[in-house]
């Protein structure tokens, strides 16, 4: 029998041949803790080693909240410092971890930890990228090995032509909403199909970075010339094998989803789940007042989803209402944004810069929301209290519906200005 893409993965670093529901012990190839979960790691991880296994696939970034809003932030913070040069590791503050995992370390066929549940971002590279727990984590940087049961893997083909306004977030928040919340709980996504080879990475990373909304252990892409083209654009070119790397055609799968997008509209999630999806053009005319517009998250920063922010923007002003705020995904975003000549644009149309990072989307700083203010956001959760006050609301969208809603003070279709 043939074997999914996460099969071979499973059996490249267990040294034996795979099928769903093996017990596997396997060697890894990363593991990330961030400014929160790798502070709880640490006290872990001395129970049971006194060095890390290999101080140069260990990934330590502070995103989360950096620069440190409060005490107690700080304290984890220098926490971690601590540890940090002890081991002879560096701490990078270069904006959200699956970014700059994505922009610097992530490659087809990898099996990567990371302390952080959005992990499974990473596998819009062909590579299997896990999240678990701070003691899970303490234990893989102690051994550079973790057991798995090996998951099931639903197959999601995705077919058809994407109509002028409508984005791969919308894609999958349609998605989204035939899951539900737990529709993929320890199950493996597998995305595929015409529309999803002509994403590009960027596109595929909005798949598999909101996959961990439906449950998902991890979600993947096949890599293909899309993903070869991202990571020499990236300056670290890298061969694979499709035999290798590609699902076999009579690989099993608990279930294969068919999903046509050739007339999707634009898409929105109302609050507080991730399956209250409907259409923009339903919403819009309801004409809810909103307080603030993320732009931003492991989601919906990076420079490609920027491209459209500045577009919309280019013939309007900014309802003065409306806080809007923009995070870059990573330095690197920052930087390309820079040359565009975005940031001093955005700038001047009143939009708030922050510092590459996760910004408000976890509600610790940067945006922080009220009682009863409504915020349309590019991020991935919307339920109750994650932006702040619990009795605030959150709009989850693509960066273009945020930015057309930026221009009205209401939810707005962005195929208005586009």
């Amino acid at each position: 029998m043939g074997q999914t893409i996460a099969e071979k993965i499973f059996s490249q670093h267990s040294g034996r041949k795979v099928f769903a529901g093996d017990f596997v012990i396997a060697n890894l190839d990363l593991v990330m803790a961030h400014d929160t979960t790798c502070a709880w790691a640490i006290d872990p991880f001395y129970q049971i080693a006194k060095k890390v296994w290999d101080k140069k696939k260990i990934f330590i970034p502070f995103d989360h909240a950096f620069p440190a809003p409060n005490v107690a932030m700080a304290k984890l913070q220098s926490k971690i410092r601590v540890f940090a040069k002890e081991q002879g590791i560096p701490v990078t503050t270069d904006g959200v971890c699956h970014q700059i995992m994505s922009e610097r370390f992530i490659n087809p066929g990898n099996l990567i930890l990371g302390a952080d549940s959005h992990t499974p971002t990473g596998g819009g590279l062909g590579a299997l990228t896990i999240g678990v727990g701070s003691t899970d984590a303490a234990i893989a940087m102690a051994t550079g090995t973790c057991w798995f049961k090996v998951p099931q893997t639903i197959r999601i083909k995705i077919t058809g032509k994407l109509k002028n306004g409508v984005f791969s977030k919308d894609v999958i928040l349609k998605i989204a909403k035939e899951f539900g919340p737990e529709g993929g709980n320890y199950r493996i996504l597998e995305y595929g199909g015409e529309t999803v080879r002509n994403f590009n990475v960027p596109a595929r990373l909005t798949l598999t970075n909101m996959s961990a909304e439906m449950g998902a252990k991890a979600a993947i892409v096949e890599p293909d010339e899309q993903t070869s083209q991202y990571l020499a654009e990236n300056q670290r070119p890298s061969e694979f094998d499709k035999n290798t790397l590609w699902s076999d055609q009579d690989a099993h799968y608990e279930k294969v989803m068919n999903f046509d997008v050739s007339n999707l509209e634009p898409q929105i999630a109302e609050p507080p789940d991730i399956d209250r999806v409907k259409k923009v053009k339903a919403i819009e005319n309801k004409k809810i007042k909103i307080d603030q517009v993320f732009i931003g998250s492991c989601t919906n920063c990076r420079i490609e989803d920027l491209d459209v922010v500045f577009q919309i923007w280019q013939k309007s002003d900014l309802n003065s209402n409306v806080r809007t705020i923009i995070t870059p995904a990573s330095k690197l975003v920052y930087l390309q944004a820079l040359a565009k000549g975005y940031i001093e644009f955005f700038t001047k149309k009143n939009a708030v810069i922050l510092n590459p990072g996760c910004g408000p989307c976890l509600g610790r700083h940067g945006g922080v929301l009220y009682d009863n203010e409504v915020c349309v956001s590019t991020s991935n959760r919307n339920f109750t209290g994650r932006m702040g006050s619990p009795k605030a609301l959150i709009y989850l969208a693509s960066p273009a519906t945020a930015a057309a809603s930026a221009i009205t003070g209401y939810i707005t279709d962005p195929r208005n200005y586009l």
